[in-house]
């Protein structure tokens, strides 16, 4: 893993969690930028995936269990997919701080995921 890509990744995941959770307190059911939140937060996710893959290659192994960073990183993955589907089919305010929380679940796993490889 790449230490400033997995900041990068924080970074972006926090700042979709601050946007989700300014909208829910606004009352507003998801919209573009919320689900375009989301999607770019997966995009990123999808992205680490690559470099997960690649970094042990280019002799970047990770020095703790490969197993438990794989399953923080899928879990990390999947949590903006489900939450990003749900939001489209529960268009409540709710839907917003689902997304919120997803977000900063998101920027923490990826926090643990950088502890793990380093």
């Amino acid at each position: 893993m790449i230490a400033w890509y997995g900041v990068a990744v924080i970074v972006v995941a926090l700042a979709a969690a601050v946007l989700c959770l300014v909208e829910a307190l606004r009352r507003r059911a998801p919209n573009d930028f919320t689900m375009g939140a989301t999607l770019l937060v997966a995009l990123v996710l999808i992205a680490q995936v690559v470099v997960a893959i690649a970094a042990p290659a280019a002799g970047n192994a990770p020095a703790g269990d490969p197993l438990e960073f794989w399953m923080y990183l899928i879990v990390a993955l999947m949590l903006p997919l489900g939450a990003g589907f749900w939001a489209l089919v529960d268009r409540t305010r709710w839907a917003n701080l689902v997304l919120a929380v997803v977000h900063l679940s998101v920027g923490v796993m990826t926090y643990r995921m950088l502890v793990i490889w380093g």
